[in-house]
């Protein structure tokens, strides 16, 4: 398929220009970092924190739900769609020794989707619809925290750009899913207590 090979050489070649023709002393630390889950353990912290704030029923709803989305995610890319793709990674395809810069272990043998992709968009996702469901507010920076988590995995070697773009599209439309879920849930959680508060004034 001329197209999908077109497609396949555009990818190569931006892997190259990110990961290697742009590569810098500065980079090459933070960047190993930055795809750590460590890293973000102070964040998962301060959304445990400001979901509890939102009342306790309202973040456990939240955390079932993340850990949910996370899971589906993680298996479907993992155990399915890769072996499905059998697209290896740039550090096993032998076209590409010369032009790796790899900073971390190779890891598995298959990368499309991307892992770290999926899971953090559908994170991202979840946490942007639920939380303007909470309350109405609006967090698009989700979306570019989960970016540069994907950033850094091409950076490092791990995944070519559109391992990357197939894992950000299936946990986009995963949290998307999840997070109706969600809506739905604070949405009879209103219902009820809108009817508890007409039965307490009747009486």
């Amino acid at each position: 398929m001329p197209f999908l090979h077109w497609l396949e050489n555009w990818d190569r070649i931006l892997f190259v220009l990110i990961q290697r023709d742009s590569d810098s002393a500065v980079l090459d630390t933070i960047m190993p970092i930055v795809r750590e889950p460590l890293t973000w353990v102070p964040f998962y912290a301060f959304m445990l924190y400001y979901a509890f704030r939102a009342g306790r029923q309202k973040a456990w709803a939240f955390i079932l739900l993340s850990i949910v989305a996370f899971a589906i995610t993680d298996s479907l890319t993992a155990q399915i769609l890769k072996p499905l793709f059998e697209r290896p990674r740039p550090c096993h395809d032998p076209e590409m020794q010369n032009y790796l810069h790899g900073l971390v272990d190779c890891g598995g043998l298959y990368s499309m989707p991307s892992n770290h992709a999926a899971n953090h968009f559908a994170l991202a996702t979840f946490w942007y619809f639920s939380i303007r469901a909470i309350n109405g507010r609006t967090w698009p920076w989700l979306w570019l925290w989960a970016a540069l988590v994907c950033y850094a995995q091409v950076y490092v070697g791990k995944h070519y750009p559109g391992d990357i773009l197939v894992g950000a599209i299936v946990g986009t439309l995963t949290g998307w899913g999840i997070s109706r879920l969600f809506v739905y849930w604070e949405h009879r959680q209103a219902q009820r207590l809108s009817l508890r508060k007409r039965k307490t004034s009747y009486i």
